[in-house]
């Protein structure tokens, strides 16, 4: 039985998902709405805040699973490469979430306007499921809204984001999300070699680099990276590099080969290997069932 608190949030963004459908003129806010559940969805989460009204999701981060339905959100604190699924959606109930870019230097302004908060000395996972706060409904319904009148968006979008990073910091999300925004915690130095990797990835990759620029040991950085992301940082790069591919199948149609050397592989066949072990088919065969639309991009 879905929550009768979020029906003016359900009620704003299915809405705007049949004015707008999945992009928003609110940057960073994302729209999901689907009538039947999914099979396996790869993404890239960015740091953001992810809230299901109806229906059911499951997230894999690693091995770890993180499953949210209705009243439930996530929150992505570094950008991590993800396997999902909609587990719960159909034509009378269909699958309605939404996802919001969270910005660190909102928490990091806001952190030094609470007094500070000092580094880091625990690693959380860069995921993390919680129910919404009832206190979160509110600015977030006047966000959605929005989406109605875009002459306030770049006056009015700014202050209600302000107000809902400072909701999520005083709620039992808030330690993830305050170590995003300090500086030297230990989730920050993370998040340093993790962009260090994205802007990278079809190079190989040089894990004693990526310790220096943590600021850690290698052994050290090793584990709090998989702490992080539940993968060690060549399994990270590996599932950029593959998501990678299955962008460009989609883009421009690509032959398999060329897209696996302009991802960094050598090998064709180690190529299509690997691929096929994390999308389930050969690229080939993938690109064209992604053209054909049997894989819908979800964000949320």
């Amino acid at each position: 039985m879905e929550d009768k608190g979020l029906d003016p949030l359900r009620a704003l963004v299915l809405r705007q998902w049949r004015v707008h459908g999945r992009e928003t003129p609110v940057e960073g806010l994302l729209l999901t709405c689907l009538d039947a559940p999914s099979g396996p969805l790869h993404a890239v989460y960015r740091t953001s805040l992810c809230v299901v009204l109806q229906g059911a999701k499951t997230s894999m981060l690693g091995e770890h699973a993180f499953r949210y339905d209705a009243g439930k959100c996530l929150i992505a604190s570094v950008e991590v490469p993800i396997r999902a699924e909609i587990t719960r959606a159909s034509a009378a109930s269909p699958y309605l979430a939404f996802s919001l870019a969270i910005d660190p230097a909102t928490v990091a302004d806001l952190l030094l306007e609470q007094g500070g908060a000092g580094p880091g000395t625990s690693t959380v996972p860069a995921l993390g499921v919680h129910a919404l706060a009832p206190e979160l409904i509110d600015p977030l319904c006047r966000l959605v809204a929005l989406c109605d009148r875009p002459q306030d968006i770049a006056v009015l979008a700014p202050l209600i984001r302000r107000e809902i990073v400072w909701r999520l910091l005083q709620g039992p999300m808030g330690r993830a999300l305050r170590q995003i925004g300090v500086a030297d915690s230990r989730m920050a130095r993370i998040g340093r070699a993790i962009a260090h990797i994205r802007k990278r990835f079809s190079t190989q990759i040089d894990v004693r680099a990526l310790a220096g620029l943590a600021g850690m040991s290698p052994a050290t950085f090793h584990r709090h990276f998989k702490a992080v992301t539940g993968m060690s940082p060549v399994q990270y790069q590996k599932q950029l590099r593959l998501q990678e591919a299955r962008r460009l199948l989609l883009a421009d149609g690509a032959e398999v080969a060329s897209i696996g050397f302009a991802i960094g592989y050598e090998s064709p066949s180690q190529f299509s290997r690997e691929y096929r072990r994390l999308f389930g088919v050969p690229p080939g065969r993938d690109g064209q069932q992604i053209r054909k639309g049997l894989f819908p991009p979800v964000d949320a």
